[in-house]
């Protein structure tokens, strides 16, 4: 049975229109009034970037023919070959050149268009007021050239959009000014008044992350499994190119879980400006990220077995129309409460008192690992734990619920207990598991009635407010 929470978080249409430009390049038109804009173009090391294009397109080529485009480069002389190559990075560089020239990018009263295409046009029309995010991030060459890439989270697309690339400064005021246009600022002022203040809230110690991924078992467990498994295929099949095929994507997973991690949250900081809370981070690719106001739907407490001793904790996200999933790669429990709050004003974490899943029934559905599930509801927090070697805790504002469902299979029927499911914006579920039934009958419409009044009552999902 389910219970409806209010209305969902649905999006428009019209938030983002691609569509085909027949007529070719628009003219540049003079900034100032509704719907006008001046076109812009991508920083010139941009055209660098696209020639990759081609060029992987030709190295995908050759690999394919393998023998024979081996043959038919031997059978041509020194010279062919050095014009043919000369032929290739001038096809390679025009094509760069053409794709950069056919790519502007203007800003309107109430919207960023993007035109892109060398043969088929497109354009994209993005409304500011539908902005979750705009990011701003470096990588290492991006870095040495000094420029930028700035991605876009917008509701109601998977995909971000980008501009890549723009210089630095060009792309830090960009941001700026579109984040203060969707605020509503008019145009001369978002223009003027730069990026928003901020205050740090915390960093993250090189030591404490090294720690703590040394602590991790999901990395012993990456590492040994990339160890033993293609031994074991080595050692049953004696085909050593069958334990190079196992090993590889072992290895792939161990430098994501160890190595990769560690570059990608390195020098980790959260901060608070009006805009919402920064994130900044990577040792190679430096990433400047933001938690949009208003749009976090879901926050989870993660506390590995090997973390508690320490009081450790992880912090990850559901924000609705945004891929930003982590917020604190570690930090103590009161640092971690303190950034969460600023998350979801009022929310008092500390104050949460779960109740867990009764012996009676819970011991027979699910067997020793029932004791990790326990539920807490507060006037602002509807709260589920589970777990018991990794202890998960997720947290739903009562605002954020989207709808409640109550479900009880034959064996937990049996038993006298229920689940109960608390739908988000997010497309995420959180569920308290094996509840007395009576009680899940009770929160499946008290939580519904929550939701609703929580929803009325909430602040606007604004930039800036």
């Amino acid at each position: 049975m389910s219970a409806s929470a209010g209305p969902a978080d649905e999006a428009d249409p019209a938030d983002r229109a691609d569509r085909a430009d027949p007529a070719g390049p628009a003219k540049a038109s003079g900034g100032g009034g509704p719907g006008t804009a001046v076109e812009r173009r991508l920083h010139l090391l941009t055209p660098l970037r696209r020639a990759w294009v081609p060029i992987a397109a030709t190295v995908g080529v050759v690999a394919q023919q393998g023998q024979r485009a081996q043959e038919w480069v031997t059978g041509l002389s020194q010279g062919l070959r050095v014009l043919g190559l000369a032929a290739l990075v001038l096809v390679f560089g025009l094509y760069g050149f053409l794709s950069w020239w056919f790519t502007h990018y203007s800003v309107t009263d109430t919207e960023l268009r993007i035109r892109t295409g060398l043969f088929f046009r497109r354009t994209a029309h993005i409304r500011l007021d539908r902005i979750q995010a705009i990011d701003v991030t470096r990588p290492l060459l991006a870095r040495v050239a000094g420029v930028a890439k700035l991605r876009l989270d917008v509701i109601g697309t998977e995909d971000k959009d980008e501009l890549a690339f723009l210089g630095e400064a060009d792309a830090v005021a960009l941001r700026a000014e579109l984040l203060a246009r969707a605020a509503g600022f008019a145009p001369d002022e978002a223009v003027s008044l730069g990026e928003a203040p901020e205050r740090g809230l915390l960093r993250v110690p090189v030591a404490d992350l090294v720690v703590s991924m040394l602590l991790s078992l999901d990395v012993w467990a990456a590492l040994v499994g990339g160890l033993v498994g293609p031994a074991a295929v080595w050692w049953f099949s004696e085909n050593l190119w069958a334990a190079v095929a196992t090993l590889i994507p072992m290895v792939g997973a161990v430098w994501a879980g160890s190595v990769g991690r560690f570059l990608t949250e390195y020098d980790w900081t959260v901060a608070e400006s009006p805009d919402g809370l920064r994130l900044d981070h990577g040792l190679l690719d430096r990433a400047h990220e933001t938690v949009p106001p208003g749009r976090v739907q879901t926050v989870r407490v993660v506390e590995p077995l090997l973390w508690r001793r320490r009081g450790w904790v992880r912090v990850e996200l559901e924000v609705a129309g945004s891929k930003n999933g982590l917020l604190v790669p570690v930090a103590t429990r009161a640092a971690a409460h303190a950034v969460i709050a600023r998350v979801l004003p009022g929310a008092d974490l500390g104050a949460l008192v779960f109740s867990p899943s009764p012996r009676a029934g819970s011991r027979w559905v699910v067997p020793v690992w029932w004791k990790g599930y326990g539920l807490a509801v507060s006037a602002e927090l509807f709260a589920a734990r589970r777990g018991r070697l990794c202890r998960r805790t997720e947290i739903v504002p009562h605002a954020k619920v989207q709808s409640v469902r109550r479900s009880q299979g034959p064996w937990e029927r049996a038993r006298g207990v229920a689940d109960l499911h608390v739908d988000t914006g997010a497309n995420g579920t959180v569920t308290a598991r094996l509840r007395p039934a009576a009680e899940a009958s009770v929160l499946l419409d008290a939580q519904a009635a929550r939701s609703r009044t929580s929803r009325a009552a909430a602040r606007p999902d604004r930039w800036m407010t």
